[in-house]
């Protein structure tokens, strides 16, 4: 099994439950790093730092690719699914999760109220796979068929508490980018409206926003 966009390898981890072997790449080297570390008991697990777009991967060498929102920045999509494609043999399967579209996503959408930015502003897009129609062009292009989408409409957790989601969301690429804009008075307002919207946000159970993803699975 390949796990595309690892990250911290929780997913890859989930999957050597019940995968002979499980490949986990991802493009940071210190996401990799902590994936590592978190898996060193299991056997069957390994992790490299490696550009799914691009990466030479053993043809044929999968049964299943699997990615947790780690699809949607891909530069070129239709090469890089076509280049994980062809790490499955015929017949094997993608499985993954993308966002819906921005609007339907409460996380997003107070975010970008708070930061003063539109979806429309440049930078890396979550959203990019959100359209079951370009989804479908992409994949089928890429060389999948079978698409199928499952509507998934789950709340996200950003912390435990206010200080912790925000240090979460000060994290993201959208969020950096948007400080950069600004000059350091605006800056620091933007934090105090992202502290006052995770702040209204908070439960017992900690900081969570409405969310709505696909879960997307299709057949080389």
């Amino acid at each position: 099994m390949l796990d595309v966009g690892c990250g911290a390898g929780q997913s890859t981890r989930d999957a050597a439950g019940v995968a002979a072997g499980v490949l986990g790449v991802d493009v940071s080297a210190p996401a990799v790093e902590r994936a590592r570390a978190s898996a060193q008991d299991l056997r069957n697990v390994r992790f490299e730092v490696a550009d799914a777009q691009t990466h030479p991967f053993e043809p044929g060498g999968f049964d299943v690719a699997i990615s947790r929102f780690g699809t949607m920045f891909f530069a070129d999509p239709v090469a890089a699914f076509g280049n994980i494609g062809r790490a499955l043999r015929p017949g094997g399967r993608l499985v993954m999760v993308v966002w819906q579209a921005a609007d339907r996503n409460e996380w997003d959408v107070a975010l970008r109220r708070a930061l003063g930015v539109s979806a429309a502003d440049d930078g890396p897009d979550p959203f990019s796979l959100a359209d079951p129609a370009r989804l479908e062009e992409i994949l089928r292009a890429a060389g999948f068929a079978d698409l199928a989408l499952e509507d998934v409409h789950e709340p996200v957790f950003f912390g435990p508490d206010t200080a912790a989601a925000l240090a979460w969301v000060n994290g993201f690429t959208c969020t950096s980018e948007a400080c950069k804009r600004l000059d350091p008075a605006a800056a620091a307002r933007a934090q105090e409206r992202l502290h006052e919207t995770l702040e209204a946000r908070r439960t017992d159970d900690g900081i969570w926003f409405d969310a709505r993803a696909w879960i997307v699975t299709a057949r080389r």
